[in-house]
């Protein structure tokens, strides 16, 4: 398909992920990690062309690279990405943008005066599924939207079984680890799918027994100017694991689940659905990831995830941080 040259920062689960992918794409590829137990493992997986350490070893090599993917802790996305903007090279940026929006709005100047291309990793926006979930919810499906619910709970221990889960970055909070930011998944789909809303009451807190620093609860309320209700809850401790998506209107109800991999809608006041089932693997969403990225380095513009969209999301972050804080209501207008 293509023999472009791709450096990754941080090849971690899902640093490696998209080694794999990109190297079935007949990418070279080079990785950069202060890691080098790492950087070994990952050498051992796909061929690496160069091995960094740090940015600055690299100084000698940036014409060889084609597109940068980032996959470090949130701590290091504004940092490495304008270096990478600096040299005009496209960047895929894995979710969130920053830690927090200050740093969101500095890294948006900054690409925006570098006239940089930015892909956005929020990858669920490439899950077939979850596609056609808005798809259906645009065409008028549940009627008017009143009222939806975002659901996310998974242990952190069972994340990467691998290592212990106190030296994952999602216990860092310096590193910006955590439910709120790490899945912001579900925020960015709220906004993908109904846009901006008008305020947010939340509360984040460290409630279980994790051995992190982090939140690990997460529990959103969130108004639309149109009547739209909105309830996000997000949790590190939850077992078994449960993501979905529901969506009552004046027509029915359309429900999204990730396991099982379906779709359903109903509109009886019996629990009787339509299922729309689907026969995917996680990994092909950061398969299509990958190859809208090819299509940026080729020329094309930034289409499905943009950096005005990942600072949304953390105008969203931001104000539920503030309700949090201080137990009130937060106007979004006010961010």
């Amino acid at each position: 398909m293509t023999h472009k040259h791709i450096l990754i920062f941080g090849v971690g689960s899902v640093g490696k992920r998209h080694l794999s992918n990109l190297a079935n794409m007949n990418c070279k590829l080079s990785a950069m990690d202060p890691n080098v137990d790492r950087l070994s493992d990952a050498s051992k997986e796909v061929s690496l062309v160069f091995q960094f350490i740090n940015l600055e070893k690299i100084d000698r090599y940036w014409h060889k690279f084609d597109g940068v993917i980032v996959c470090s802790p949130p701590k290091f996305h504004k940092e490495q990405c304008i270096v990478v903007a600096q040299k005009n090279i496209p960047i895929l940026l894995e979710k969130p943008l920053t830690r927090d929006l200050k740093e969101a709005i500095e890294l948006y100047n900054s690409l925006n005066k570098l006239n940089s291309s930015l892909l956005l990793g929020y990858t669920y926006r490439w899950w077939q599924p979850l596609v056609e979930f808005r798809r259906k919810l645009k065409n008028g499906k549940v009627g008017k939207p009143l009222h939806a619910k975002f659901f996310m709970s998974a242990h952190l221990a069972d994340w990467h079984p691998w290592e212990r889960y106190q030296d994952f970055f999602m216990a860092s909070k310096e590193l910006g680890g955590g439910a709120l930011l790490d899945e912001s998944h579900f925020i960015d789909l709220m906004i993908w799918m109904f846009g901006l809303p008008k305020s947010v009451y939340a509360s984040v807190e460290k409630i279980s027994n994790l051995d992190i620093e982090t939140d690990d609860n997460v529990d959103i309320v969130i108004k639309y100017e149109n009547g739209l209700r909105v309830i996000i809850h997000l949790d590190l401790y939850g077992r078994p694991h449960e993501k979905y998506i529901s969506v009552t209107g004046d027509n029915g109800t359309l429900e999204w689940s990730f396991d099982p991999n379906q779709i359903r809608y109903s509109k009886s006041m019996e629990r009787s659905w339509e299922e729309q089932n689907f026969n995917l693997e996680r990994n092909d969403m950061f398969i299509d990831v990958a190859r809208e990225f090819i299509k940026i380095i080729d020329g094309h513009s930034v289409n499905k995830c943009t950096v005005d969209e990942g600072v949304n999301v953390m105008r969203i972050i931001e104000a539920c941080r503030i309700s949090s804080n201080k137990g009130k209501v937060v106007a979004l207008n006010e961010i």
